[in-house]
């Protein structure tokens, strides 16, 4: 049973119109993050930047590096999009790409995370076995068919996606339509839908919508009679979504999901009219079949348990940020605050006020404002560099927060050594004091 289901052979032309997207996309985000200045902002200008707790090694190459670094990324996006040498350029994009994901998080964003995964998820499956130099130069490798778990595991990948991000969703302040107002609230000196968009009636609809599409959109578009209203849905929900929340290429790739949803045959009528429909159905158990199996029911457990994680740390992840990464909670909550931070050197007695903007970009002080661990990461940073200098000293912040228009309140106890502290993952930190969100 699950053999015939899993290494059933189904026509391919999903897959290789997939890869030209994919391909596509991963080129125009990387050599977009040079001409847009994304690449200046996030590693030129800043004088360090923040990597993921525990990826201190990984820094931006100095000089022009990292200009060169997102170019060659792109390359790498070009041939996997022409099917050149494809297994080895997925792989580099894949390490590069979580490199430069790892490297600085001020510009955290899901779909950088989504990449990471996708990228991952291409370098094992068999894109370039049609309308690919790699075919062209290597006929025994063209193929009109793939096995049908390469349909499901992107299926299985996005329904995981969209179903936390619309569970996510269901809490007070999103429901009433605040955080909805407040986003819509930056939006008003649009040109044509500014205005539009300050209705209130447009806050409750995007903010219902939002929730029923993420839930609804996946088993619509598996059931035969919804596909296409499901589609044509998602073309709205994400052309919106780029357009009002410039989102980068995230609309569109979701949007190339919509290829394994449909007939293979359909595909193959629109994309490759001269091409042979594959449909003789056979199973073909590959060598290492129970690795592959084994490999990815890991990964997929994985990627269900890993945002769960926030259900078992204290308080409430929208105050504490603790399990919010890499767990689908997309555009959920707007935060503002206000922020100083204190050095003590312990010898003196001495109490000195950090002038932070002798440290941080514009983006790193938001950044650092909301995020504990971004506090946590530049109080070790303060107590490394006094050190250098000969001074033992302690770090100390003031932080009051406001979540979603909400009166402001204490978030940091001033009255601890953030230097002196440790930093744990999966772990709620003390020092962040109690909110009082629902």
């Amino acid at each position: 049973m699950l053999n015939s289901f899993l290494f059933k052979h189904i026509d391919n032309s999903p897959l290789i119109v997939f890869r030209i997207i994919f391909g596509l996309l991963c080129f125009l985000e990387s050599v977009g993050a040079i001409f847009t200045g994304w690449v200046t902002r996030a590693f030129v200008e800043p004088k360090f930047t923040f990597t993921f707790i525990g990826f201190e090694w990984l820094q931006p190459l100095p000089g022009n590096g990292m200009y060169f670094y997102y170019l060659i990324m792109g390359i790498f996006g070009f041939l996997i999009m022409i099917g050149y040498k494809y297994r080895f350029s997925v792989i580099m994009f894949t390490l590069m790409w979580t490199t430069t994901y790892l490297m600085q998080k001020a510009s955290y964003n899901n779909h950088y995370y989504l990449l990471i995964l996708l990228s991952a998820i291409m370098a094992f499956l068999p894109a370039n076995k049609y309308y690919a130099v790699d075919a062209k130069q290597n006929p025994k490798i063209k193929s009109n068919s793939m096995p049908q778990w390469c349909r499901w595991v992107f299926i299985l990948q996005m329904f995981i996606v969209y179903t936390y991000g619309s569970i996510a969703k269901i809490y007070p302040d999103w429901l009433d339509g605040t955080v909805m107002k407040l986003f819509m609230y930056g939006k008003k000196h649009y040109l044509i839908i500014g205005d539009f968009l300050q209705q209130e009636w447009m806050h409750y609809f995007l903010a219902y919508g939002g929730i029923l599409y993420d839930g609804l959109v996946v088993p619509f578009l598996l059931f035969k009679p919804t596909r296409k209203i499901a589609f044509f849905g998602s073309i709205f929900f994400h052309l919106f979504n780029s357009i009002v929340f410039q989102v980068g290429i995230f609309p569109y790739l979701a949007l190339g999901f919509s290829l394994f949803f449909f007939n293979p045959k359909t595909i193959k009528n629109i994309f490759f009219k001269k091409k042979e429909f594959y449909n003789d159905a056979e199973i073909i158990e590959p060598k290492f079949k129970k690795p592959l199996v084994a490999l990815f029911a890991v990964y997929f457990i994985i990627q269900i348990a890993l945002p769960l994680r926030q259900h078992f740390i204290k308080d409430n992840v929208l105050w504490t940020e603790e399990g919010h990464k890499m767990s689908w909670r997309m555009m959920l909550r707007s935060k503002a605050a206000h922020i100083s931070f204190k050095v003590k050197d312990k010898k003196a007695n001495k109490m000195i006020f950090v002038k932070l903007d002798d440290y941080l970009s514009k983006k790193q002080k938001r950044v650092i404002s909301t995020h504990p661990d971004v506090m946590w990461q530049f109080a070790q940073r303060l107590k490394k560099e006094y050190a250098e200098k000969g001074q033992d000293i302690s770090v100390f912040i003031t932080c009051n927060l406001s979540v979603n228009g909400r009166p402001y309140e204490k978030y940091i106890d001033p009255e601890v050594d953030i230097a002196s502290v440790t930093w744990s993952a999966f772990k709620h930190s003390e020092w962040i004091l109690p909110s009082k969100l629902d």
